[in-house]
């Protein structure tokens, strides 16, 4: 399957926005489904997901981080395995951002099952986090 793609422009320079949306800290602020996260080091941090009713861990590597342009990370144990990128792009001189995400999933074993379930529930879920995004960095509450 393809990955979903989704794009929003923010009213927010580019290394602000970078800067808050690749940070696994401040992920619970604007992902709906994210319950908390635990940064085991500079590469390395634990999600916690509400799915389903019920807390889903996903231990993730950052794979690509070029502030304040791309960032990476990927899933490297689990049945489901999520695989996010986040790349910022000026507009306007530098004022404002034009944000691309993109998610996909990798099934192990009995994720195959789970698969199209997450990517229904991504499909749904992301484009409110994003939105949500944009209202938390151009009310200026995430500085």
């Amino acid at each position: 399957m393809a990955p979903l793609i989704s794009t929003i422009d923010i009213d927010r320079p580019p290394d602000v926005v970078f800067a808050y949306a690749t940070d696994p800290t401040r992920f619970a602020e604007w992902q709906r489904d994210v319950v908390r996260v635990q940064v085991l080091d500079d590469e390395e941090f634990v999600t916690v997901r509400r799915f389903v009713g019920a807390e889903r861990t996903t231990l993730q590597r950052i794979t690509t981080s070029d502030p304040p342009r791309h960032w990476a990370a990927e899933g490297v144990e689990g049945a489901v395995r999520p695989h996010a990128t986040v790349t910022v792009s000026p507009r306007d001189d530098g004022a404002h951002s034009r944000v691309v995400f993109t998610l996909d999933f990798e099934s192990h074993g009995m994720g195959a099952a789970l698969l199209p379930m997450v990517r229904r529930a991504a499909e749904k879920g992301a484009p409110v986090s994003h939105r949500h995004l944009k209202e938390i960095l151009e009310r200026g509450s995430a500085e």
